[in-house]
């Protein structure tokens, strides 16, 4: 193969050197410089990464409104956290349990032999809490809004046993504003209602009990990452931690015409990603932090530094030994400053020339 040097520079700690010369054969030679630094070949894996700005905090809060008629007697504070079966706030002084779920509490379930997911929600605590509720009958989704746990009397005397265990009116029935449903554990971030305070208005909010980094990426770039994939967190002492991504926002926001004109920027998404140890987050409640996503991995390639690359004239790339042979190579990807190569006569520490 005949290979043609094109006009190279390569810089060294003393100054620079040029390669000219055109060459024929399976191995070319080029002259080479009376003073080069050389690299060695390597196998190692190459990420292609990009880092954006991200926020740590605990999310977007959620208002809680209170449901029932009652006054507020007690409220908890910031930063408290919500644990199943365990009272939130209290409404004309009796307790308001937390029960994890999706559907709220809409209707009294004081009769047996009703159905729906708020139903669900009632056994899948008591289960969760240790009680035994006899077997869960559960209908098919009918498509009518009718499918759900049923409330049976074996779920009521569960219902029941709770109450008296924690102190309530063991009534086996359960109406709205007696027990609240979050969506799972959750953090207190602010309380807005006061004691005296009617039961029926927004009492607090909160978010997630989980620190997570919410960073703002460009809609078009959204295909390059998704959920599980890996992430490293820098803090602000320095400290990289291991993260990984929980989510992207279905939202878009921004890019519109107007804000277009108003110049504030693309169109983003919200990733959130959350450190792999929560202890490495502990001290820090918010922070303005740094995000590597590495969104392609190349395992086990060979590579060498980019300066090491050397131009030929009919296209492609080619690297030189220290006594100024060329070997042609198969550049793959570019990353950190590194290069994947391939080719007959590269191998694992072999010594090339390189320009930085």
């Amino acid at each position: 193969m005949a290979l043609s040097v094109v006009l190279v520079a390569g810089v060294t700690g003393g100054g620079a050197y040029v390669w000219r010369d055109v060459h024929s054969g399976p191995e070319s030679r080029a002259s080479a410089p009376d003073r080069v630094r050389t690299a060695t070949v390597t196998r190692t894996d190459l990420s292609d990464s990009r880092t954006l700005p991200g926020t740590l905090g605990f999310g977007t809060p959620h208002a809680l409104k209170g449901t029932g008629q009652g006054i507020v007697t007690r409220l908890p504070k910031p930063g408290a956290l919500a644990v199943r079966g365990k009272a939130l706030y209290r409404i004309n002084d009796r307790p308001v349990p937390v029960f994890f779920g999706d559907t709220p509490f809409f209707r009294p379930l004081t009769k047996t032999g009703v159905r729906g997911h708020d139903v669900s929600v009632l056994g899948n605590n008591l289960r969760a809490l240790g009680y035994a509720t006899g077997p869960a009958t559960v209908a098919r989704n009918t498509g009518d809004g009718g499918e759900g746990e049923e409330f049976t009397p074996a779920l009521a005397a569960a219902l029941k046993r709770w109450q008296h265990d924690t102190g309530q009116t063991a009534t086996g029935t359960l109406t709205p504003g007696r027990a609240v449903v979050l969506p799972g554990p959750v953090r207190v971030d602010s309380v807005q209602a006061q004691p005296g305070d009617a039961a029926d208005g927004t009492l607090l909010t909160y978010t997630s009990a989980a620190k997570t980094v919410t960073v703002a990426m460009d809609a078009t770039d959204m295909g390059t990452v998704k959920a599980g994939d890996g992430a490293a967190i820098t803090l602000p002492d320095g400290r990289t931690i291991p993260g990984t991504v929980k989510a992207l926002s279905r939202t878009v926001q921004g890019g519109s015409a107007e804000e277009s004109a108003q110049q504030t920027g693309p169109a983003t998404i919200d990733v959130t990603v959350a450190a792999n140890r929560a202890t490495d987050l502990k001290g820090l409640d918010a922070a303005a932090v740094q995000v590597r996503f590495d969104t392609t991995t190349r395992k086990g390639v060979l590579a060498v530094p980019v300066g090491a690359l050397v131009a030929l004239r009919e296209g492609g790339y080619a690297v030189q030994r220290p006594d100024g042979t060329l070997i042609a190579v198969t550049t793959g990807m570019f990353a950190g400053g590194l290069v994947e190569v391939s080719g007959k006569g590269v191998a694992v520490g072999a010594k090339v020339v390189t320009a930085s």
